[in-house]
């Protein structure tokens, strides 16, 4: 009954996924000097020709990745629990056969049948397991790729008339250390991409 014990302990190794860690992170390029510094700053803050996004306010407050992560978390705790009946399946059994054995009303071949049965559940338990891993990692995957190109294709549109040369990503304990305020256009961002699922919006706000 060995495997028994890593049927039940393996739910652990499920574990909770990190739910929409999503890093639209660029790499910055140190152009500046010390000498020029000063005229830089006062570049941005004229033309605005550099501006960025909070990561982590648009992570807080786009209503879509809100509307998605609660659907994503759902899914979640579905296949949890499925994992976890399936164990309390395969421990029923183990316990009700180890009552026969020990009150003698087992037969040596009830006793081989009842051993095997329990190793072809443990067998589908691991596999429905691993199938279950893959599915919500492929998710969370597929979903980060589709809110990073709606983004990028939100920015496209947006920097039309803005013109700006670059459009960073902020976030707390990230590679920016310093970010001044009047070149943060997250507000603007959040507006614009809330609009863009009308549908979705009002979903979230029913929920409220």
């Amino acid at each position: 009954m060995k495997n028994l014990s890593t049927a039940l302990s393996a739910l652990a190794l499920i574990g909770v996924l990190v739910l929409f860690g999503m890093h639209f992170s660029k790499n910055d390029k140190k152009t500046a000097t010390e000498s020029n510094t000063k005229t830089s700053v006062e570049t941005f803050n004229s033309t605005g020709k550099i501006a960025y996004v909070n990561i982590d306010s648009l992570e807080a407050n786009y209503l879509y990745l809100k509307t998605e992560k609660k659907k994503f978390e759902k899914r979640q705790a579905d296949m949890m629990a499925e994992l976890e009946r399936s164990a309390q399946q395969i421990q029923n059994d183990y316990i009700a056969m180890q009552r026969k054995m020990q009150a003698g009303t087992l037969t040596p071949a009830e006793k081989d049948a009842g051993e095997k049965r329990l190793m072809q559940m443990d067998e589908s338990y691991r596999t429905r397991k691993d199938a279950l891993q893959v599915q919500l990692v492929k998710e969370q995957d597929e979903f980060n790729k589709k809110l990073q190109a709606e983004l990028d294709a939100f920015l496209a549109e947006y920097n039309k008339d803005k013109k700006f040369d670059y459009i960073l990503s902020y976030s707390k304990g990230g590679s920016i250390m310093f970010a001044n305020k009047s070149l943060d256009i997250t507000e603007d961002v959040l507006k614009g991409m809330n609009t863009r699922n009308p549908v979705v919006n009002e979903a979230e706000k029913k929920n409220k």
